[in-house]
């Protein structure tokens, strides 16, 4: 056995040194500025921690304050030392646990004290002395009982169900400084001086371990940064999204709602989000159409027996909802989580010739799943939503035309809605369980390539982050203030097919197992809605506007010749309602406040020459007089100009 190992780092460069060695030594090894700004390692998508021993050979990229990861390092740290802070402060209290999220934010969860949103600047100014103190981290690796010991003599009576819940063989670590200590799996900075900037930012209740039954603990949020400068920019990125948000813009436009009677999770389309809605939907399902989809439609709910059959009972029974139970042997029936499994059946009702493939079927199918409630946020994390779902399924050499023809369809989808930033990711076979043949992964994941290199799509590799059942493409759009959303996602699966014993007659008069591939483009409509209203600020493209002209008669003669008016812009389908008469100032205010993209006031004049006043919304300009079909044809222009932008733009 090798006393060594090898390691390759990003330059290319192989090194080796002796087994044991820690990501810090190697750092020190390459030169002291990288050991003095090193915080953690990662190797492919895995962090390492600066102090854990390496057994063997590994690709490694050594994580400094100028990484763009080392934020999630050194906000994983500053969660340990608020912690750390809240016991100096109040010894009763106990630790449960801290999750960093990978996002922007940290947390911890404590028992014992209602803490106030006062007494964050209290934790703030601990943390303070305690990052000032500079105290290092340290990494020990101990046995699932003398775990149990440590946190037994320190009184953290919530730790043993942490520790039991440590998956038998995996190593437990607890990490410390000064002299606070809590299970953690890392990395953490060398020391709590590499902290930099940060800020508590809110505490709230929630449920132990997230169920209601449990009692309520308490959670501080915060977020950190490698500089101040960070933390700023961060800061006035939140007070515009703060601006943006779309429950509150749904309230101020009376789009939609979320209401207790009704149930958690469960959205209410007013008319104008309906709206809205419809032109998605419209403008989804002729794209379809001019594609070659065919749509479909699947009941709400389906027997245990098929969701038994596709593996969802097995692997997301706590994610859906029972719908009945039936006293005769027709058993139990569950809402669907997902249409998938109808689509199969649609797909294995009757024999299929390779001559008909591909097959794609299109459905806006509204399915359910159960999200605790501390989870749900208005429209971006809900229980009940409409998937754009479109199942494909083809032969072995149509899946590359066919996945190019998605990615297409994806952006020329998204840049209509306004969206022109785009970050891909082809998420490979996970390392520990998956389903089919390697040789199908192989040819799956060498496909997703070649089709994204096609059109052109520039792309991350995500390494085991596909499903246990296929490979995917996953599509991030950027909105007007820079933030990710997931949205498209196109995933090869190779479980249902097996399942379901799917087959087509290929050309040799024999069967066959066909490729399926999942596709949203939309993800959800609830979802995609509340990005679109924030993307916009509620100020949706005149194509998509729930009321895209207001008349504003400010006398008694124009509310008759609005009437006629309105009469004509409806017949062209363009919305249009008449605001109650009113004093001007007052009727524009309103329709700015609406966002309304055109306002045409209407007076006296406009009547006796037949024409109207046009006003672009959100503070535009005041245009000249016109013949009402003049205005049609201006609006249709620019709807037909908004609508044809992704026939203009490459791919990203």
């Amino acid at each position: 056995m090798s006393s060594s190992i090898k390691v390759t780092l990003p330059d290319g460069s192989v090194r080796e040194y002796p087994k044991g060695s820690t990501v810090l030594q190697i750092a020190e090894s390459i030169g002291p500025r990288l050991k003095q700004d090193a915080l953690a390692g990662m190797s492919g998508s895995e962090w390492i921690d600066l102090r854990r021993p390496l057994t063997s050979d590994l690709p490694l990229k050594i994580i400094t304050t100028k990484s763009p990861e080392a934020v999630e390092v050194i906000r994983h740290s500053a969660e340990h030392v608020m912690a750390d802070a809240v016991k100096q402060l109040w010894p009763e209290v106990q630790v449960d646990a801290g999750r960093s999220s990978h996002e922007e934010k940290f947390q911890y969860d404590f028992k014992g004290r209602k803490f106030s949103t006062d007494e964050l600047k209290t934790i703030e100014k601990k943390m303070a002395e305690i990052i000032a103190a500079n105290q290092p981290f340290t990494r020990e690796e101990v046995s699932r009982d003398d775990a149990k010991k440590v946190f037994a003599s320190m009184n953290e009576g919530l730790k043993a169900y942490r520790i039991d819940k440590i998956p038998a063989g995996e190593t437990i670590t607890l990490y410390k400084h000064g002299a606070f200590a809590d299970l953690c799996r890392g990395p953490h900075v060398q020391s709590t001086g590499q902290i930099g900037a940060f800020k508590l930012l809110d505490v709230s209740g929630t449920y132990y371990l997230g169920d209601e039954k449990n009692e309520m603990l308490q959670r501080i949020y915060g977020t950190a940064f490698a500089k101040k400068a960070d933390l700023d920019a961060w800061e006035k990125l939140q007070a515009e999204a703060e601006k943006r948000d779309h429950r509150k813009i749904g309230k101020e436009l009376d789009l939609f709602s979320i209401q207790e009677e009704v149930g958690g999770g469960l959205v209410l389309w007013h008319p104008k989000g309906a709206m809205v809605r419809k032109v998605m939907e419209d403008y989804w399902r002729a794209q379809h159409i001019a594609r070659g989809y065919s749509f479909v439609n699947s009941p709400h709910v389906g027997n245990a027996n098929l969701w038994r059959t596709s593996g969802h009972l097995d692997f997301y029974k706590e994610g859906m909802y029972p719908a009945m139970t039936f006293q005769d042997d027709e058993g139990e029936y569950f809402c669907k989580p997902m249409n998938c499994p109808f689509h199969v059946k649609i797909f294995g009702n009757r024999p299929h010739s390779y001559k008909e493939l591909p097959i794609r079927l299109a459905e806006l199918g509204t399915v359910y799943r159960w999200e605790r409630s501390g989870t749900l946020h208005g429209l971006m994390r809900v229980r009940g939503f409409t998937q754009d779902d479109t199942h494909i399924f083809c032969t072995p050499d149509q899946v590359e035309t066919e996945i190019a023809n998605v990615v297409t369809f994806a952006l020329d989808l998204l840049r209509t809605y306004g969206f022109t930033e785009f970050t891909s990711f082809i998420a490979t076979k996970p390392p520990e369980k998956s389903v089919g043949d390697p040789k199908m992964w192989d040819f799956a994941i060498a496909s997703l390539k070649k089709a994204a290199d096609s059109v052109g799509l520039k792309y991350q590799i995500d390494e085991g982050g596909g499903a246990f059942y296929g490979p995917k493409i996953d599509i991030r759009i950027k909105d007007a203030i820079g933030r990710e959303w997931q949205c498209s996602t196109v995933q090869f699966d190779f479980n249902l097919p097996e399942r379901f014993d799917l087959t087509y007659t290929g050309a040799d008069n024999k069967p066959h197992r066909p490729y399926m591939v999942h596709r949203a483009l939309y993800g959800s409509l609830e979802r995609f809605f509340g990005v679109l209203i924030e993307h916009h600020e509620g100020r949706f493209p005149l194509w998509l506007a729930p009321t895209q002209v207001r008349l504003l008669p400010i006398t008694d003669r124009a509310e008759v010749w609005a009437k006629t008016v309105r009469e004509e812009l409806l017949r062209a389908d363009i919305r249009t309602e008449i605001a109650p008469k009113e004093p001007l100032k007052a009727m524009v205010a309103d329709a700015e406040q609406q966002k309304i993209p055109y306002m045409l006031v209407m007076g006296d004049k406009d009547v006796d020459a037949g024409g109207v006043s046009p006003r672009q919304g959100h503070g535009g300009k005041q245009l000249p007089m016109m013949k009402p079909a003049e205005f049609v044809t201006l609006v249709k222009d620019e709807i037909a100009k908004q609508m044809s932008v992704s026939q203009q733009q490459p791919s990203s």
